[in-house]
C-alpha cells in the first residue's frame, strides 16, 4: 500500500505541481517546523546538512520512508529517524510537495 501511495504521489507531483498547491502550503508549515533549521529556509542545506531542492521526488520520499521505518543508513540517521518517525504517508507527501516546489 506504501509503495502505491508512493507511486501515485510521484506520479501526481511529476505531471502537476500545481495539483499539490494545498498539500505544498501544509508541507511549507511542516517544513518550517521540523526541517528548517537544518536543511535552511528554501531546503538548499545549511553547514553539513545536505540540498533537498533538485533531489528526485522518488528518492525524497524513499528517504523519509527509510528513516521513518527505523532503517539505519548514513550519519544522519540519528537526527532524521525521530523527526521522519512522527510523519504520516500525507505529512511525507506535503513536505515533499512543498519541497519539489522549491526547486522550479
Amino acid at each position: 500500500m506504501k509503495t502505491a501511495k508512493s507511486i501515485a504521489v510521484v506520479l501526481l507531483l511529476t505531471v502537476s505541481v500545481p495539483a499539490f498547491a494545498q498539500n505544498a502550503d501544509e508541507g511549507a508549515k511542516l517544513y518550517k517546523k521540523e526541517c528548517r533549521s537544518c536543511h535552511g529556509p528554501t531546503a538548499k542545506g545549511l553547514a553539513s546538512y545536505p540540498r533537498l531542492t533538485g533531489q528526485p521526488v522518488e528518492y525524497l520520499i524513499d528517504r523519509l520512508e527509510r528513516y521513518r521505518a527505523g532503517e539505519k543508513f548514513g550519519p544522519n540517521t540519528p537526527l532524521m529517524a525521530p523527526r521522519a518517525k512522527k510523519l504520516s504517508d500525507d505529512d511525507i507527501a506535503n513536505v515533499v510537495s512543498f519541497i519539489a516546489s522549491k526547486s522550479k
